[in-house]
């Protein structure tokens, strides 16, 4: 008799905050701002430098002495080091969030285009991950569900961008790091809830475009109920 562990295939998928590490993964990606903006205006730009990464290395080897997932940690240390890079080559500590200023603006970009195209950003994620492909492109109402989740995360961006980018060529790197962090997961949150939503519409008008069965009951049932009524 085998003693191979089962896999309980019924288990939910992990929701999106587990991937993106938990309520402590979300925390930890603002550690490195919060550490290197004091630091630099402290210490100078190279001071500040390694402490964002030297915290970075100290999370990812915290996540993984505690077996927590550390795909988050290890997306968060590039992301880090990227952005250390930038700061060291211009030589100014706001540089360090010039990286995320222009990935808002490319992302905001591509998300409308799919939206000018018919092709929903957030529609072609989801059908991709849960397999139904191009199903919903064939409902109306789908596509609109998708276009206004697609919308939601188009402003997201541009908000960002916007903002960060008058701090940005204003010098104002404090305040830079401050529109980072309140302008990150929580507008984020914002953006999954509204994907959520629109997620939820298109599956149920898909299934019941594939089976119309329970509305015509309900159909029948309603008609039944006024004949007797009338009776």
């Amino acid at each position: 008799m085998s003693d191979a562990p089962k896999i309980d295939t019924d288990a939910p998928p992990p929701t999106v905050l587990a991937q993106l590490g938990g309520v402590s993964g979300l925390v930890f990606s603002t550690l490195p701002v919060l550490v290197f903006v004091p630091v630099n205006a402290l210490a100078g730009l190279t001071a500040a430098i390694w402490s964002a990464l030297g915290l970075a290395v100290a999370i990812l080897l915290w996540r993984l002495v505690r077996r927590d997932p550390v795909q988050p940690a290890i997306s968060g240390f590039f992301g880090v080091a990227l952005c250390a890079f930038i700061a060291h080559r211009t030589g100014d500590a706001k540089g360090y969030f010039l990286f995320g200023i222009y990935t808002s603006l490319v992302y905001g970009g591509v998300f409308l285009v799919s939206i000018l195209v018919r092709r929903p950003l957030v529609g072609i994620i989801w059908g991709y991950l849960n397999g139904t492909a191009r199903q919903w492109r064939e409902h109306r109402r789908a596509v609109r569900a998708y276009d206004i989740a697609t919308a939601a995360w188009v402003l997201v961006f541009v908000a960002r961008y916007l903002v960060q980018s008058r701090l940005y060529d204003a010098d104002e790197t404090g305040w830079l790091a401050v529109a980072r962090i309140a302008m990150g997961w929580p507008l984020a949150a914002v953006a999954f809830g509204v994907t959520f939503w629109a997620v939820r519409r298109a599956d149920a008008i898909v299934a019941e475009a594939a089976d119309p069965r329970p509305r015509e009951s309900a159909e029948r049932e309603s008609g039944s109920r006024e004949s007797q009524a009338g009776a």
